[in-house]
């Protein structure tokens, strides 16, 4: 989901698809984790993580693969082509986020701020009033 700087792709950005993607792309590319190993790595209830997988699914980020190891029945859980892309692109706006931007930035030797006006506040805090009541 590509948008103008600064727009994080809202379905990576929940925070359990997050790391769900970045769990699956940290594999190497082609490579799977069965569901029961994602969940634990994760985490996650059964039902929390596939009901993330299925959203990133939709939008072709992850691929799973139904079979069968022996007679046992196996998911398999992996990055897309389409969902790495749009993983980096994900974490190059995240970064662009974090990055201060040079307007922002403090200069070198800032001006330390003049203390004769912080004694003065702190002064001015701190006093007493000058006039009191009198008891009647």
């Amino acid at each position: 989901m590509a948008g103008t700087p600064g727009d994080l792709d809202p379905l990576i950005h929940t925070q359990a698809r997050l790391r769900i993607m970045t769990t699956l792309t940290a594999l190497p590319d082609g490579s799977r984790l069965t569901f029961p190993r994602l969940q634990s790595l994760l985490d996650a209830t059964a039902g929390n993580l596939s009901t993330h997988l299925r959203k990133l699914e939709d939008a072709g980020y992850v691929e799973t693969i139904k079979g069968h190891q022996g007679r046992v029945p196996s998911t398999q859980v992996g990055a897309t082509r389409a969902g790495r892309g749009a993983f980096e692109n994900y974490m190059t706006q995240l970064r662009a986020l974090l990055t201060p931007h040079p307007d922002l930035t403090p200069p070198e030797n800032p001006t330390p701020p003049d203390e004769g006006a912080t004694a003065s506040a702190t002064a001015h805090a701190t006093s007493t009033p000058t006039t009191a009541e009198e008891p009647r």
